[in-house]
């Protein structure tokens, strides 16, 4: 259907035909070699509800929890069009895929390149952290689709290395992560480097009130799809709690990954101080890990990734912003070390197991002092999750059920020099925290 952003009602029906293949689907022999080439037939339902209105011109916004195929829902029609007028000699970046993490973006650009093997299409990726001069020395010998990180892309721009001035199509990709990271200025500021005359797709996991109003400013009557419930989890994924007490949960953690003799483990922690522990604790347990965050060099992630996809490494342990677009196949567990104070980052968590219908286990190691993460958790999830205690890892009694930084908080009011706490001391502790909360 057509959305009207204003008042949020339909203006036009644009009916969804049910298809049991891609060759139903309109797109070109070249794309329908190479999604057979990596074993696909049936598309998933994104891609079911998102590709024939792509393919027909229309601004997308579109919502799909994670692992439901979605990169391929914007990526085929991208390309299939692309295709269809190919420009000769100097290629000017043509479609402009917008990625929120470094991560993600190397993944997207790994299926471009898959999806577009048998097509005349150049592309690339760029995003920070790595040295910008071999990604500039691929876009000045011309490309037709580019997968950027914003940052990466306004520095490129700024020093006149690149030009949006014919991009024909724009995606938005995990953008309700973009706004979360603090990258509205800057997607304003890409927008306002590109033609008026565009489409627009845009991807999210929501449809928040920002991501509404977002679309407002960028979608032109746009069809909107949705794959799944907003907010749900996949169904295949088995979610548990473990009350435990905050200082025994490495223990629980250990034990768990010990006693099942579990593989392949991603563990979250809110920050990065924590992932670092945390780490330090299970390799001591004899248990291979690393860890990806912020602070940690575009290498070293890669490295971590590698060795976790490869066996090498049997625990990842990462912050929500630096997991973000990890693809990971058939990923069996999931540990929240640290439930998040945002509940949307537990469906996205979450998420990273039980993808394209394999079944995965969910477990949250939750103290008294998340008491209140976990309600909101429950609450958009609309349901209470399996709790259990086990032996020998009980949870303090005595514990205060408030979140650690409102403890921290009243704390400081209490004492007798709160007032000198609040002056440069107190901006320190802020600065701190919004670090943290970049991950």
């Amino acid at each position: 259907m057509h959305l009207n952003l204003k008042n949020d009602t339909t203006i036009d029906c644009h009916l969804q035909p049910i298809y049991m293949s891609f060759n139903s689907l309109g797109l070109s022999q070249a794309l329908l070699k190479a999604i057979s080439k990596k074993g696909y037939t049936t598309p998933s339902p994104i891609q079911e509800k998102a590709i024939p209105p792509i393919l027909e011109g229309y601004d997308v916004l579109a919502s799909a929890q994670t692992g439901t195929g979605k990169t391929a829902g914007f990526t085929l029609p991208l390309l299939h069009v692309l295709s269809e007028n190919p420009k000769e000699k100097f290629r000017p970046i043509r479609a402009l895929i917008l990625i929120p993490t470094r991560e993600l973006a190397a993944q997207v650009y790994a299926n471009v390149k898959e999806y577009s093997e048998f097509l005349d299409l150049r592309s690339a990726v760029i995003f920070g952290g790595v040295n910008q001069k071999p990604q500039a020395a691929t876009i000045r010998q011309g490309i037709d689709v580019l997968v950027a990180t914003p940052g990466r892309l306004l520095d490129l721009q700024n020093q006149g290395l690149l030009s949006l001035k014919r991009v024909e199509i724009l995606v938005l990709d995990e953008a309700d992560r973009m706004l979360d990271m603090g990258f509205l200025r800057d997607i304003e500021r890409i927008i306002k480097m590109m033609p008026t005359k565009r489409q627009n797709l845009m991807f999210s996991a929501t449809f928040s009130h920002d991501i509404k109003k977002l679309a407002q400013g960028i979608l032109r009557e746009p069809v909107m799809v949705e794959a799944t419930p907003e907010n749900s989890t996949v169904d295949a994924i088995n979610q548990k709690i473990y009350r435990v007490s905050k200082g025994k949960k490495s223990g629980l953690a250990i034990k768990l990954i010990s006693d099942g003799n579990w593989k392949q483990v991603l563990m979250f922690t809110r920050t990065k101080h924590g992932a670092n522990k945390l780490c330090k604790n299970l390799v001591s347990a004899n248990i291979s890990s690393a860890a990806i965050h912020g602070n940690k060099s575009q290498a070293a992630r890669t490295k971590a990734l590698a060795g976790f996809k490869s066996g090498d490494v049997r625990v990842l342990v990462a912050t929500d912003i630096a997991a973000r677009g990890l693809d990971i196949p058939l990923l069996p567990h999931v540990i929240n070390f640290e439930i998040p104070n945002i509940p949307e980052d537990y469906v996205h968590r979450i998420g990273r197991t039980g993808r394209a219908g394999a079944s995965g286990e969910a477990i949250s190691l939750v103290s008294a002092d998340e008491t209140s993460y976990l309600k909101d958790i429950e609450k958009l999830l609309g349901f209470r999750i399996e709790s259990d205690i086990m032996e020998g890892f009980e949870p303090d009694p005595n514990a205060s059920t408030e979140p650690e930084k409102r403890q921290q908080r009243q704390g400081r009011n209490s004492s007798k020099n709160h007032t000198n706490s609040r002056s440069s001391g107190g901006n320190n502790s802020r600065r701190r925290q919004n670090n943290k909360r970049r991950g």
